[in-house]
């Protein structure tokens, strides 16, 4: 075998021609194989000649990178592409919101429910934002900002989820054996808290 073609985490050179071509778009979190760096997508530029995107980890802390090979997209080795052009966007058909739900014709926000929706950064909270926030507020629903999950367990047992008081939680590295991924399974397995009326 020639080990010479191989690269970073023994991804040979033919095998990098074959990888997925993935367009960077904003929010996405990625991480860079030579250094290890993992951060969202928070701006792409074009600097010299070449494309660069900037990466922003959950400290608030920016790295830029050229686009190309060499990141892991979900723990998955993709090429970075440059963002895809963007097509003149029409009005969802039919009155649909974001997400593609039928919008609801003169609808208010409902009043907020007892329920929560907690997102581990401000780009994720950007993101349901965008997509969901019609629904989200027909329901009546709150995204709140959860500031990291070291503590999750603690939150969730504060929070005291049951009937008519749900929560979900959106969290970012759930990949096998991270940190994120074992707080999320230690929380998942811890029996449900008893109902209270």
């Amino acid at each position: 075998m020639d080990y010479q073609n191989w690269g970073p985490r023994g991804i040979s050179a033919p095998a990098k021609a074959a990888l997925p071509e993935v367009p960077v778009e904003r929010g996405m979190v990625l991480e860079d194989v030579q250094s290890g760096w993992v951060g969202a997508v928070t701006r792409v530029e074009k600097s010299g000649g070449m494309h660069v995107v900037a990466l922003e980890d959950r400290r608030g802390k920016s790295r830029s990178f050229k686009l190309g090979f060499g990141f892991l997209l979900e723990g998955q080795p993709i090429r970075l592409m440059p963002p895809a052009p963007r097509a003149a966007v029409a009005a969802p058909a039919g009155g649909r919101t974001a997400s593609g739900s039928v919008r609801v014709a003169g609808q208010r926000a409902q009043v907020a429910k007892a329920s929560r929706i907690w997102v581990e950064g401000k780009h994720d909270a950007e993101l349901v934002e965008k997509v969901w926030g019609d629904d989200l507020r027909v329901e009546g629903i709150v995204v709140e900002p959860l500031h990291g999950i070291d503590d999750l367990a603690g939150a969730v047992a504060h929070f005291k989820p049951g009937p008519g008081r749900r929560l979900g939680v959106l969290v970012d590295h759930l990949v096998p054996d991270s940190k994120e991924s074992r707080i999320a399974e230690s929380v998942m397995a811890s029996p449900a808290p008893p109902a209270t009326s």
